[in-house]
């Protein structure tokens, strides 16, 4: 049985690394790719080490285009991501906070509409949107990438603390009102620190979702130099010129270690937002 017992583990433990590297590879190519000179790339695409290891992809991506660095870009989608996670948790975490403890009318159709809006394409919108945007005069601005998640669009995030806060014991409420705190220092001095880990979780979410989009980007921003990374990254692929793939997928390889630092920095909590729902009284 002792051996039957380890050489399933050996098996399992071989099938889960060979499923990895399959699933890493593109990422580990892309990055070694980034070290091969240019014009050698796709020559030797079968061999993940270069042939000689060089660095003027980076020097040559970060130049950027015309006037306008790399830098830029990276400071534009740090400003996006930032601002509208910001927006993202704070207003989630209201939201949340009125679902979890108040009791009104037409609550049930509400939150029943939030659960809906989380399964509705969000390609379903877009024309509606950039109408209204339109109107707005907020086409050409980062207004439309920033202003609509200071309104809790994105339901998961709701739902998500709304289960955390509902967790949380009332007694912790009834003890703070009888001390004279108000609904909203209920919600600042106890919900708030309580609901860290799905707050930490709703942030790297949202900074994840907001630093790698694309279509909101190419939407609504036309100006070079208001492009974030995920937008100016295209511009190194030229159909009616020779695309430079070398230094592409060396801002490429950059543009992923923001995200990549947040993650294995804030990785403990993220585990603990998605494996548990809140206090057990």
């Amino acid at each position: 049985m002792k051996s039957k017992r380890i050489l399933s583990n050996i098996v399992y433990n071989l099938g889960v690394f060979a499923i990895g590297i399959a699933m890493i590879y593109p990422l580990l190519w892309m990055v070694m790719s980034s070290f091969k000179e240019s014009n050698t790339i796709f020559i030797t695409a079968s061999s993940l080490i270069p042939e000689k290891f060089t660095l003027e992809n980076y020097v040559n991506g970060w130049k950027g285009f015309g006037k306008v660095t790399f830098s830029t870009f990276f400071k534009n989608s740090l400003v996006i991501s930032v601002v509208a996670t910001f927006g993202t948790v704070m207003a989630s975490s209201l939201v949340a906070y009125g679902f979890a403890r108040f009791q009104f009318k037409g609550k049930k159709i509400l939150f029943t509409a939030m659960l809906l809006s989380m399964m509705l394409p969000a390609q379903v919108l877009m024309i509606p949107q950039y109408l209204w945007y339109q109107k707005l005069g907020w086409v050409g601005t980062y207004l439309p990438l920033i202003v609509p998640y200071f309104f809790a669009i994105q339901g998961f995030f709701v739902y998500l603390m709304s289960n955390f806060i509902s967790g949380i014991p009332y007694e912790l409420d009834e003890a703070a009102k009888i001390d004279g705190c108000s609904y909203f220092g209920l919600y600042r001095y106890i919900i708030f620190p309580l609901i860290k880990p799905a707050l930490v979780t709703a942030c790297i979410f949202s900074f994840i979702w907001r630093w790698d989009d694309f279509l909101s980007s190419l939407l609504y921003v036309s100006k070079t130099a208001m492009y974030p990374v995920s937008l100016a990254l295209k511009l190194f692929c030229d159909p009616g010129a020779a695309s430079d793939y070398g230094a592409m997928f060396a801002m490429a390889t950059l543009s992923i270690l923001p995200v990549l630092l947040i993650f294995l920095v804030f990785q403990k909590h993220l585990v603990e937002g998605i494996s548990t729902s809140g206090l057990k009284g």
